[in-house]
């Protein structure tokens, strides 16, 4: 019997089993460099080598994976170089979004984000690490959303992948990142229409986050599939 998605009772789609992979990334189940055999991940999903190796390539678009050729598909691996270039652009993207935000910012985008922190603080309480990291990009997101300009949002969105694969590989696990209390804390200066303080603010918070990883040369690492991905 094929493996199903619970609510549609039907065999998983390419969007569910990369949402499963990203997933068992963001939680630390795959460590970078982890190879990702296609025989293992059929069995694991009960899919196709056909499904398996599109799925592959929407992850290697998303850069959740690398895919070599001879070699098969990696979890990504980036290094401390990479990972220093994507904070250093987003406190210089994110800095010209809440100079902006904060002057047009309206009470309806404000309660949003509001309630976006404290779900990522509920998600991080009960031990849901991707669900976390992947409100906190949403969080900033919709910020960039609420600054009007469509040229800086289309750039982090790209950066906010690419830092929510940071913070899944090399996060720590038992490190909190208070993210709810400073994504707060962007609220109010926000609110108060206070773009210096905004600014200052969301500087701390990136770096904050940089600070939290343990970025380390990544060697191709063993999985157990079968394991990783069992219900």
């Amino acid at each position: 019997m094929a493996l199903v998605d619970d609510d549609l009772q039907q065999p998983l789609s390419d969007a569910a089993i990369v949402e499963r992979i990203v997933a068992a990334v963001m939680d630390q189940r795959l460590a970078a460099g982890a190879k990702l055999p296609e025989a293992p991940l059929c069995e694991a999903f009960e899919s196709s080598r056909t499904q398996i190796r599109r799925v592959l390539v929407v992850l290697a678009e998303r850069g959740v994976v690398t895919l070599h050729a001879h070699r098969g598909a990696f979890v990504a691996s980036p290094d401390a170089e990479e990972a220093r270039n994507v904070f250093d652009a987003r406190r210089a993207i994110e800095r010209a979004i809440v100079l902006a935000a904060a002057q047009r910012i309206d009470a309806g985008t404000l309660r949003e984000l509001s309630a976006n922190a404290r779900a990522g603080g509920a998600a991080e309480a009960r031990g849901d690490r991707s669900e976390s990291i992947r409100l906190s990009g949403q969080f900033h997101l919709r910020l960039a959303e609420a600054a009007g300009n469509s040229v800086l949002t289309k750039f982090l969105e790209e950066l906010v992948a690419r830092t929510s694969l940071i913070i899944g590989l090399y996060g720590s696990r038992a490190a909190r990142s208070c993210s709810e209390e400073e994504h707060e804390t962007l609220v109010e200066a926000l609110a108060a229409h206070d773009a210096p303080r905004a600014a200052e603010a969301m500087e701390r918070h990136l770096t904050h986050i940089e600070n939290l990883l343990d970025i380390r040369d990544a060697a191709e690492a063993p999985a157990d599939i079968r394991d990783v991905f069992a219900r």
